[in-house]
């Protein structure tokens, strides 16, 4: 089995009531994430930022739903979130990566998030009156 059949995905589905993206491979492994996780660690510029030491730490997307997956080419999804985000490519080696090391990647979130005082809630809208 070639590389690239091992990290790309045999199956993709979207569940939206759980907030899940769920990939199946041919190899039988099944990876779910959370959209709240996909986009945490959404590969984009806004979000990696264009050098080491320039990423943006993601707050308030707990509540954020993927609404739409659209695939690039042969290697790669566009995921469109909720709140608007829909810049970086999902390539099938960044989500086996991700797939790999989700919950590292999970606990450190939380620890950066909460050594920055931030939050995982979304912040209300300001007041209207």
């Amino acid at each position: 089995m070639s590389d690239d059949a091992l990290i790309r995905p045999v199956e993709i589905t979207l569940h939206s009531a759980s907030r899940q993206l769920e990939l199946r491979y041919a190899d039988g492994r099944e990876i779910r994430f959370s959209h709240e996780f996909l986009r945490v660690f959404s590969p984009s510029a806004e979000v990696r930022g264009h050098a080491p030491g320039q990423e943006v730490l993601q707050t308030g997307k707990k509540d954020v739903q993927l609404i739409r997956i659209e695939p690039v080419g042969h290697y790669a999804l566009r995921l469109v979130f909720s709140d608007g985000h829909d810049s970086g490519l999902y390539s099938w080696a960044y989500l086996a990566e991700l797939g790999a090391h989700q919950e590292v990647l999970w606990q450190d979130y939380l620890t950066r998030l909460q050594e920055a005082g931030g939050s995982r809630e979304a912040l209300p809208p300001p007041d209207q009156t």
